[in-house]
Parts: C-alpha cells; structure tokens; sequence
C-alpha cells in the first residue's frame, strides 16, 4: 500500500473534512481528494460517505482506519530507527502566553537537545482563537484551556482559578467590583461573571486586553482585580478567595490537540514531552463535582 495515501486517509478520518485534511497535509482540496480516490480504487471498496455537510467512514474505511494508523507508525518508527529524522521539519506550536511561560523554558531546552534541527513557529493567542484555528489546519500542536468538548481534544490536566488583586486591595473596599478581563470568548472571562451572577455581586469591566500584561498592568497597580491559575499571579499580587467574600470559581481543563495522520518524528517526541512536563505539573485525576462550575 502506498503510505502517502494511507496518511491522507487517516488525516481525512481525523479532521472530518478534505478541507481541513488538505490544510494540514500541506495540499488542495481536490489533491486530498483525488489520493482519495486512488486509494479507493487500489481498495475496491468506498472508504467514505460524502454528504453536503458531513464526510464519515464507510464500514470498510472503519475496518482500514486501525491497519493504516499502524502502517504508518511502523513506517515512522523503521525512518527513525535508520536515523532519517526530519532535518529542518517545521513544527506550528500554539498556545495561551501565561502557558508558553510556564511550559516552554524546559520543553524548549530539552527538545532542541534531542531535534536541533527542527524550527518552531509559536502563536500565542487565547485559547478558543487557537483551537479554531488549529481545526481550520493552520497548527499541527496545541496547548489550550478547554472551552467545549472536541474529538481532537487530549485532556492533561486540571487547573484551579483564583481571584488575583494587588497585595495592598482588599475586595471589600469596592462597592463596585472593578474587573480586567480578556475579552469575550475567554472560559475565565465566562467562569468570573458566571460566579459574580450567582452571588449578585456588583461589577463592571474596567480593563479588557487579550495580553496577560494589559490585564496584570491595572491589576498590579490596584485599579482591578481578575482571574488567574495560582501559576500565573503577577508579581506583587495576591490570590483573594471566600474568606473575604468572593465566590468559588472552579477548575478548568488543560488539552492537548496534535496534527492528526502522523505519527513518530520529531512532532510526536515534541508532543509526548510537552504532555510529561503538563502532566507533572498538575492534577491528572478528576475533580470532584463541586469543584467544577460550568460556564
């Protein structure tokens, strides 16, 4: 069988879609398409079912999908062995700025040990903006904060949010909670006005910027107060909880989203020792239910 094919069948099976396939395959459409095709032919068998809105497996491409998947790791795994390692491969990593500067000093330092070859183009963005693009085929890796439930999503971890102010502020010198916030589609945006409605709290967002340093900046200055990991507290704030009338505001998700249809390389071994430095940072068991809120 040829591997080219087999890789663009299982990209094909993982995005749900030519379109996005063709994105990550670095090919067109209708060239994703037509290896589509080749394959069916060389199969005699149709391996998907095309709709106007939908593309999924035939009962034939289901029984392929687990041979392909373990064709093309062997195949990765017998260039690796060789020592054919993918010199110069480019890598789209993305994740929040807050995670970049908890994670990447030691993911970077040790990944260049094992691939010095290997160029990585880093986005820092909120997560919602990042796994929308990632879903678009514009990023092969992922580090986000789960904001809906996604088949490409590998949960890593849990994080708890905290109530941040500057050392000197006390919340109940405010009449009016005055908050910094990232602007909508943030999951702690939506955690924080969430809690606030349910304990009918009087706020108002004075301060919104998608960079931590235009919401830590008015935050450090006692101007505002806003929601962090206990990870992520600027420098001469505090975390500020129940005990001085702030609602709880949960946990949220941390996942992993990776290229699909493709497996080995330097991608999998940046992947597998991003997921290690995670996974030893934080909690890998599920919360209890009282700590989660939903959105």
């Amino acid at each position: 069988m040829d591997t080219v094919l087999l890789r663009a069948f299982v990209t094909v099976a993982e995005c749900q879609g030519f379109s996005a396939a063709g994105k990550v395959l670095h090919r067109t459409q209708s060239a994703v398409s037509l290896q589509i095709k080749r394959l069916e032919d060389q199969m005699g068998q149709p391996l998907f079912e095309r709709t106007s809105r939908s593309v999924l497996l035939t009962r034939h491409g289901e029984r392929l999908l687990p041979y392909a998947r373990h064709i093309l790791t062997l195949e990765d795994e017998a260039r690796e062995a060789l020592g054919e390692q993918r010199r110069g491969e480019l890598i789209r990593f993305a994740t929040s700025e807050e995670q970049a500067s908890a994670y990447l000093p030691e993911l970077l330092e040790r990944y260049a040990q094992r691939f010095p070859d290997t160029r990585l183009d880093i986005t820092c963005d909120i997560s919602a903006s990042l796994v929308a693009q990632f879903q678009e085929g514009l990023l092969d890796v992922v580090l986000s904060i789960r904001h809906l439930p996604t088949q490409s999503g590998q949960l890593l971890g849990w994080e708890p949010m905290v109530w941040v102010v500057a050392e000197e502020c006390h919340p109940g010198d405010w009449e009016v909670l005055p908050l910094a916030l990232n602007p909508e589609g943030c999951t702690f945006r939506a955690h924080a006005l969430s809690a606030l409605g349910r304990e009918e709290r009087r706020w108002e967002i004075r301060y919104a910027s998608q960079s931590p340093t235009g919401i830590n900046l008015p935050v450090q200055a006692g101007l505002a107060m806003t929601v962090k990991t206990p990870r992520s507290v600027p420098a001469g704030c505090r975390i500020v909880g129940e005990a001085e009338g702030l609602p709880l505001l949960g946990q949220v998700e941390i996942e992993l989203h990776r290229r699909p249809g493709h497996t080995g390389g330097a991608l999998e071994a940046f992947c597998e020792e991003l997921e290690r430095i995670v996974t030893t940072n934080h909690d890998v068991a599920a919360p209890s239910h009282s700590d989660m809120i939903a959105d």
